[in-house]
This record gives structure tokens, C-alpha cells and sequence, in this order.
């Protein structure tokens, strides 16, 4: 077990939503004066133009895409878009890539190859490209099951899970060794509800993750986890066309192994958990009652 230092403080999550993003940019500046551990920029709103931009309000804290999917872009267009960031940014920016998800590349209209091969062949891409664009940042992937972290030892700096279990992290780096080195970074993005009334913050969570367990690859993840009862009945009411009950499949103990549910102090110490496992904790915000701009801001009082 890690020692966590007692100025420790989780990553975040931030959103550039449509019509919020200076606001945005100005939560991202409050989480750098609270010595906030790292920005996370998942793929909504623009996950690449965020960034460019927090190479300019910010100065000193690392913020990284999370994730930024490979068929969004060209390889050379996302090495030179990254290099860019990399020098703008004075090194704080890193790429975070992954395949996403079944939805997005329908949306997309991509045929997606096998996402190991796919991941595999974009990175390479990006680095043959990187004498003519400039040096790249250091490139994260975005992981579940443990082919995937095999393959980010390999080739990159860094793996980020979103929604793992925190029973299952340190089997799961046990059995690559390689990926708990010093100088490889872990994380995860953890749905996390501040609020003293636990089943309604639970609620919320439970919400989040009907989509991520509509994902066969996520429920795939989740048996491996040891979840196996929850996500057979999850996938049988799927297949039945009865969806409206996914949340009432979800056990409290599953859901407290992947989100996190419940006071300030609850919230603290379960952060400080993961961190115990060499993984850093990304707070991914959602409130009881309101937006993102009040869950981030709750969390801010955590740690003041």
C-alpha cells in the first residue's frame, strides 16, 4: 500500500459544455490555486479545443484528454494538434486515447477494427509523425480488462480506467507488473455524489452507469471484477427490452466498488483509498441538486 501524502487531492473531471465554457476555464484556474492533483478532459464539448485553451489560463497544473477517441481524427492531424498542446501548455498536456464505445462509432458511421490493432496502429501513426509535427506529449489509453493494460505498458505512459472497482484494482496490476513502475501513470474516472442523504447520491450514480452497463465490454469487465449475478441479470433485461429496470439491478455493493456516494468526509477517504493503490483518483461530479458547476464546487469545499 502507497503512503498518501496529507496534502493529497483527487484529479478532476471538467466538461467544456456549449454556452459554459468560460466558465468552465475559470473553474479549471480555481481547481489549479487548490492544488487540485490534474484536469481530466473527457470527449464532450470539444475535447481538444479545452485543452488548447488550458494551455493559456493555466500554468502549473497537468491536465490530459480523457479520452479523446482515435476515429474522431486523423493520426497525423491528432499528432500535430497534441504537439502543439505539448509545447503551448510548456509540457502539462497529455494525450489520452482510446477506441470509445459501440454508440459513438455508429454515430460516427466508422467501422471500427479490433480495438487492440486499432489503438495499436494510431499510436504508431502519431509517432512516426513526429519529426515533421513536433514532440508529443505523453500518451495515455484508455483501459478496462488487463489485454488492453498489457498493451499501454508497451506503448505508451500511462492507462486510465473509467468506473473500475477498486476491489479488483490490485489484482488487475498484480498481474501486469510493469504497469505499477514508477514513472507509468494510473488513473481512473470515478462518478462521484457529495451528499449526506447516501441513497440519494447513490441515485444519481446509479444513473450515470445505466449507459456504461448497456456496454457489453464494460459488463465483460465487470465479471472479471466478480460481478457476475449483477451484470447476468443486467444483460437479461437488456435483452428482454426492459432497460427501465437496470437501475434496480445495480447492487449497492457493486455501485460503491465503481462510484462514490455519500458525505464530504466519505468522499476524502474513498478518494484516499485509490490513491492507496498507486492509482489517481479523477472526480468525475455530479450533484443531487444541480449541475457541474456546483458539484466541482462542492468538492472544492472538501479540501479547503
Amino acid at each position: 500500500m502507497l503512503k498518501v501524502d496529507a496534502s493529497f487531492r483527487p484529479a478532476l473531471s471538467i466538461v467544456a459544455s456549449p454556452t459554459k465554457r468560460r466558465a468552465i476555464l475559470e473553474l479549471a484556474v480555481e481547481a489549479e490555486n487548490k492544488g487540485i492533483s490534474g484536469l481530466a478532459c473527457p470527449s464532450l464539448g470539444g475535447t481538444m479545443g479545452l485543452c488548447v485553451s488550458l494551455a493559456h489560463v493555466t500554468s502549473r497544473i497537468n491536465y490530459w484528454t480523457s479520452i479523446q477517441p482515435i476515429y474522431y481524427s486523423h493520426p497525423v492531424e491528432m499528432a500535430n494538434t497534441a504537439s502543439h498542446i505539448n509545447e503551448m501548455s510548456d509540457g502539462r498536456f497529455r494525450l489520452g486515447l482510446g477506441v470509445s464505445h459501440g454508440p459513438v462509432t455508429d454515430r460516427l458511421g466508422v467501422e471500427p477494427g479490433k480495438p487492440l490493432a486499432d489503438t495499436a496502429a494510431y499510436v504508431a501513426a502519431m509517432r512516426a509523425n513526429e519529426r515533421f509535427g513536433g514532440q508529443l506529449p505523453p500518451i495515455y489509453l484508455a483501459t478496462l480488462r488487463n489485454k488492453m493494460l498489457q498493451l499501454s505498458t508497451e506503448i505508451s505512459e500511462g492507462a486510465i480506467w473509467a468506473n473500475a472497482s477498486l476491489s479488483h484494482m490490485s489484482k488487475q496490476l498484480s498481474e501486469v507488473p510493469n504497469a505499477v513502475r514508477d514513472d507509468f501513470f494510473l488513473a481512473n474516472m470515478i462518478p462521484t455524489v457529495i451528499d449526506d442523504d447516501v441513497e440519494a447520491a447513490r441515485a444519481v450514480n446509479r444513473r450515470t452507469l445505466t449507459g456504461y452497463v448497456s456496454l457489453p465490454n464494460y459488463r465483460n469487465y465487470w465479471r472479471a471484477a466478480g460481478y457476475v449475478e449483477e451484470m447476468d441479470a443486467i444483460e437479461a433485461a437488456i435483452e428482454a427490452g426492459n432497460k427501465d429496470v437496470l437501475p434496480s439491478l445495480m447492487s449497492d455493493k457493486w455501485l460503491d466498488d465503481n462510484t462514490i456516494s455519500g458525505s464530504a468526509s466519505h468522499v476524502r477517504a474513498r478518494f484516499e483509498e485509490w490513491a492507496h493503490t498507486g492509482v489517481t483518483p479523477i472526480a468525475v461530479m455530479s450533484s443531487t441538486t444541480g449541475g457541474q458547476v456546483k458539484a466541482i464546487n462542492q468538492l472544492f469545499d472538501v479540501y479547503n
